[in-house]
């Protein structure tokens, strides 16, 4: 997991904050078809919007699942703001 720079945060936050989230995740959790889905955005953008349903939470917390999410798919976790965060993830050279 690489480290952000302060700009590159500031500029993926003002990128995503008008998006709606382009995944959501439901009672099915953190699954192999989201992380797949995780993956494959991240690769054609770099940066996703992620909301947790409160079906999804189970307990857990959202910062928990993001820090999770952002591990098993290799990118930074930018920003955790109530149930949706984003994440970001510099192409391979």
């Amino acid at each position: 997991m690489s480290k952000l720079t302060a700009g590159k945060r500031r500029f993926v936050k003002r990128t995503l904050s008008e998006e709606s989230p382009t995944i959501l995740i439901g009672k099915g959790g953190v699954s192999e078809e989201v992380l797949k889905e995780v993956e494959k955005q991240l690769d054609k953008r770099k940066m996703v919007k992620v909301k947790l349903l409160a079906t999804a939470l189970k307990g857990g917390k959202t910062k928990q699942i993001a820090t999770e999410i952002a591990e098993r798919t290799e990118a930074s976790l930018v920003e955790v703001r109530g149930h949706t965060f984003m994440l970001y993830k510099s192409r391979k050279k």
